[in-house]
């Protein structure tokens, strides 16, 4: 199937506590070229309660992509990126980091995790833009993604 001729948006779960880049990621989506739907957590115990669907997350719809913040509240970005890579039912998900932290420890870390990739958070608000919709176009029309299923 073509990715335009998607019948269902994609289900993308981002898991962000600044209030700010979670308004600024909607807001890149919103006029995006593919049709998704936004899914926000602010922690890294809510974000494995989702993904398991646990608790009140019982029918959260499985992600198509992840975009992973590193620095959260409970359980940090790269505890959760861990326990996502050693789930079977979950590995399969890609998970982009998307962080403020250019620390190399933090960059060598996710990726020896299985993060797909790492990615930066510039500062600027029109470039957080473009970043975010980059991410968009490249995971969902570039790339083949494993069926919801898998």
């Amino acid at each position: 199937m073509e990715h335009a001729d998607r019948i269902q948006p994609v289900e993308i779960l981002l898991i962000e506590d600044n209030p700010g880049d979670v308004r600024l990621t909607i807001e890149a989506l919103r006029d995006g070229k593919v049709r998704n739907h936004l899914n926000v957590v602010t922690d890294g115990v809510e974000a494995l309660l989702y993904l398991r669907r646990q608790g009140r997350y019982a029918a959260a719809p499985r992600p198509d992509l992840i975009l992973l913040d590193l620095n959260l509240p409970r359980k940090d970005g790269r505890e959760v990126l861990a326990e996502i890579k050693a789930d079977p039912h979950l590995r399969s998900i890609p998970v982009v980091i998307l962080t403020t932290s250019q620390a190399d420890q933090d960059i060598l870390k996710s990726y020896e995790l299985n993060a797909n990739c790492y990615i930066t958070k510039p500062v600027d608000l029109d470039q957080f833009i473009a970043v975010v919709r980059s991410i968009e176009d490249f995971w969902f029309t570039v790339v083949t993604l494993p069926s919801r299923d898998q």
